[in-house]
């Protein structure tokens, strides 16, 4: 299960020959991203496990999972996108269904990022999924 936003991610990466022109294209994607406001950028916020900042907002509006978030480095910023990607959208129900280690294995991201880095988007999940539990379980 992904969204449209997700699977054209997959389609480029499949098109994008060279792991450096992928890495590119996520950081493009991360730069394309609305700024978050630093307001929220706060210790509840902040995903814990990632080697650079990050925070996440989730918001859920009609029964849909939603979130904002932001790095400080470019290539994280740009993960945050792809997980925006995956999740944004999807009935608040459904986003811990989303076998995230597959959908984003069909990218190749974990045999290209450093160690740290799969930790921290392992984070970002996780914490994704604990908010749309969370708020599914309030609905």
């Amino acid at each position: 299960m992904s969204t449209d936003a997700f699977e054209e991610i997959v389609e480029t990466f499949e098109f994008l020959d060279d792991w450096e022109d992928r890495y590119r294209h996520v950081i493009e994607l991360g730069k394309a991203m609305p700024p978050m406001d630093q307001a929220l950028q706060t210790p509840a916020s902040k995903v814990e496990g990632c080697a650079s900042q990050v925070w996440i907002v989730p918001t859920v509006e009609d029964g849909r999972f939603d979130f904002v978030g932001d790095s400080d480095a470019l290539i994280v910023r740009g993960l945050v996108a792809v997980v925006h990607a995956l999740f944004a959208g999807l009935p608040v129900a459904e986003v811990g269904k989303v076998d995230a280690a597959q959908e984003l294995g069909r990218l190749g991201l974990d045999e290209h990022l450093s160690a740290q880095r799969s930790n921290g988007l392992r984070a970002m999940v996780a914490r994704i999924r604990e908010h749309a539990a969370s708020a599914a379980s309030a609905a």
